[in-house]
């Protein structure tokens, strides 16, 4: 038995190097692919671009019979197999938009065993002929991709994935493994109780990302944030996430009125004007798009160099999971979050509007609104923290992060200063706070206050006549607001979240037993502040996004991307899927001269030199003459 694992593993070895090219395998992958192969249940959370379609397609081709991969979007279906093909791996998907012909067609070629790789959604799953079917070919694996669906605590829980607990009743003999890029351990807990798994392999890869580099702003003048985002990543494609439907279209007329070639996707569109947008930029006709947390899950480009969220997500899995999509190809990336303690209750009054539909009804106890305010306040404090992004994320999902600088976030950067008289401003601040006696109010009536500005409800409560009224009235709202945030992420002033009669919502800040210890001067605090000097921040940031560049001839590599977009749209293939920015920057470094030098660099495998090496070749020769 074990000879026989170690030459399996030696044969999953030279077929990934034939089909994929390449030679070396990422963390955890063999051992994943070795529960497969075993034939043990087993489940795999690596997150976005660490390989975890390959641990169930290379063990697919070694067995030599059809392993079922459930999936649960026909987009992300479509690309996987498509990737699939321009390997030279024979897979193929069943789905609602085949016609009745197409569908015999391809169950015939499932039957007489030639197919690898069977994708198919947890819907199709449930029908008996489609059981049937399977029963026929004695399918003995089932690969099920973004598990965390099945979960009511996962970030994208779907009704129609609690059907795969069927799984294990109807075929007993199989083996069934799932894969997240993003679960905690009481999701991974659910995964593997709701999937019925015996004994599972439970495999967590390093949730670090160090090629993105995060970055979280508040949020003072959007569009112009925006727009300083996209312009430092000019022809080089980037999602931007907002919360509703009404930011999207807004936000996208403002990026083309200012010659910024954008497009719109959300729930509120057609399907026909949502999937021409993500088409637009799945081929690279566009490569900026503007979308709700609608857009996502079935987009598999591997260049996207930035994301960017205008608002909180509602959970850090929503926030790791969406930053994710950035770097998939390992290359660098950007990760810009625009925070203001507002979104908080926005997102609490869409929770509670969510709590009485059908998610509900489904948990039937409360613990869905639970759950989410949970990630609400979880997620708010990570962006009002002012340590490690990279440390705080990694940190969330269980893990110890290491390094005491990831040199790839805002913090580590020091892209943020130490504001002078830290603790006397927060001294200032929390003493207003206590002399507010008369009710509860908000930030923003707060710094209204510190700043002597008198509104219509600082006269009404007559707090122009505390001591407080103007004692930090030389500092800007922007700043002051932060730092309120700043307290409340460091423990050191409290939101009380309340609903007045007439049904509007607010956060009111109120002291807690660590605001008297600064007060008293027990305890210190350290309040930040951006860099005011943006042209010592430009030349930081470019810098870093020039250090990837090294060595690559960027003219040459910008000739390769044009022969890659033209061969995909001939083929209806997105473009990475020819090759992906790693391996064109890398035949821009190295130049090969014939085929065989070709074939060494990573992500040429034989189908992909075989079919598009000549043409790769030929301009890298005409490039180099």
């Amino acid at each position: 038995m074990v000879k026989q694992l170690a030459d399996s593993l030696a044969h999953v070895k030279e077929v990934v190097q034939r089909h994929w090219g390449y030679d070396t395998l990422r963390p955890l992958q063999q051992q994943a692919m070795e529960s497969v192969l075993r034939g043990v249940d087993s489940l795999l959370v690596l997150p976005t671009g660490g390989g975890k379609s390959l641990c169930y397609q290379a063990p697919a081709i070694v067995k030599g019979n059809t392993t079922v991969v459930v999936s649960p979007l026909i987009s992300l279906m479509k690309d996987q197999v498509d990737g699939l093909k321009a390997c030279g791996i024979a897979a193929v998907q069943l789905d609602s938009s085949q016609s009745a012909s197409e569908r015999f067609a391809l169950e015939k070629r499932i039957r007489d065993g030639e197919i690898r790789l069977l994708f198919v959604s947890p819907e199709r799953l449930a029908m008996s002929e489609f059981y049937g079917l399977l029963q026929q070919i004695r399918v003995d694996a089932f690969a099920i991709d973004e598990a965390h669906c099945i979960s009511q605590w996962g970030h994208d829980f779907r009704t129609e994935y609690r059907q795969l607990k069927k799984i294990k009743e109807l075929f007993p003999h199989a083996s069934v493994h799932a894969y997240t890029a993003t679960a905690t351990e009481d999701v991974r807990a659910d995964i593997i109780r709701q999937l019925g798994l015996h004994n599972p392999e439970v495999m967590v890869g390093d949730f670090d990302r160090p090629n993105l580099t995060y970055r979280i702003l508040s949020r003072r003048e959007p569009l112009n944030q925006v727009l300083d985002v996209v312009r430092r990543h000019n022809n080089e494609a980037g999602i931007i996430y907002c919360i509703s439907r009404k930011n999207v279209d807004e936000l996208t007329k403002s990026l083309r009125k200012n010659k910024v070639n954008a497009v719109a996707y959300h729930a509120g569109l057609t399907p026909d004007e949502r999937r021409t947008a993500q088409d637009y930029f799945a081929s690279e006709k566009c490569d900026l798009i503007v979308a709700t947390v609608a857009f996502g899950m079935g987009i598999d480009r591997s260049n996207v160099r930035y994301v960017m969220h205008t608002g909180m997500p509602k959970s850090l899995e929503h926030y790791q999971q969406e930053t994710g999509r950035a770097g998939r190809d390992g290359l660098e990336a950007e990760c810009v979050l625009l925070y203001s303690s507002a979104d908080l209750m926005l997102w609490k009054s869409i929770m509670e509007k969510s709590a009485s539909g059908e998610l509900a009804a489904d948990t039937n106890d409360g613990s869905f609104l639970e759950a989410a305010n949970k990630h609400l306040e979880t997620m708010s404090r990570y962006c009002r923290g002012a340590v490690c992004r990279h440390r705080a994320l990694v940190e969330y999902f269980g893990q110890s992060f290491a390094k005491e600088n990831c040199a790839a976030c805002d913090v580590c950067l020091s892209e943020t200063v130490e504001v002078e008289g830290s603790d006397i401003i927060a001294q200032k601040i929390l003493s207003c706070v206590a002399r507010i006696k008369n009710g509860r109010f908000g930030a923003g009536h707060l710094v209204s206050i510190l700043r002597g500005e008198t509104t219509e409800t600082v006269r009404k409560w007559q707090h122009d006549e505390l001591s407080t009224f103007g004692i930090l009235s030389s500092h800007a709202k922007g700043d002051l607001r932060d730092w309120i945030d700043q307290l409340v992420g460091l423990g050191v002033l409290d939101l009380l979240h309340l609903t007045m009669q007439s049904g509007f919502s607010f956060s009111a800040v109120v002291l807690n037993d660590e605001s008297w210890k600064v007060m008293r001067s027990q305890r210190s605090v350290k309040l930040v502040q951006p860099m005011r000097s943006t042209k010592e921040l430009k030349a930081k940031r470019l810098k870093i996004a020039g250090d990837s560049w090294q060595g690559v001839d960027k003219d040459l590599f910008e000739k390769l991307r044009a022969i890659r977009i033209r061969i995909a749209k001939e083929k209806g293939w997105q473009a990475f899927m020819v090759f992906s920015d790693a391996t064109l920057r890398e035949m821009a470094s190295v130049k090969p001269s014939t085929l065989l030098k070709m074939s060494k660099i990573k992500g040429v495998g034989n189908a992909k030199l075989e079919n598009f090496g000549e043409e790769f070749l030929q301009v890298i020769n005409d490039h180099s003459n």
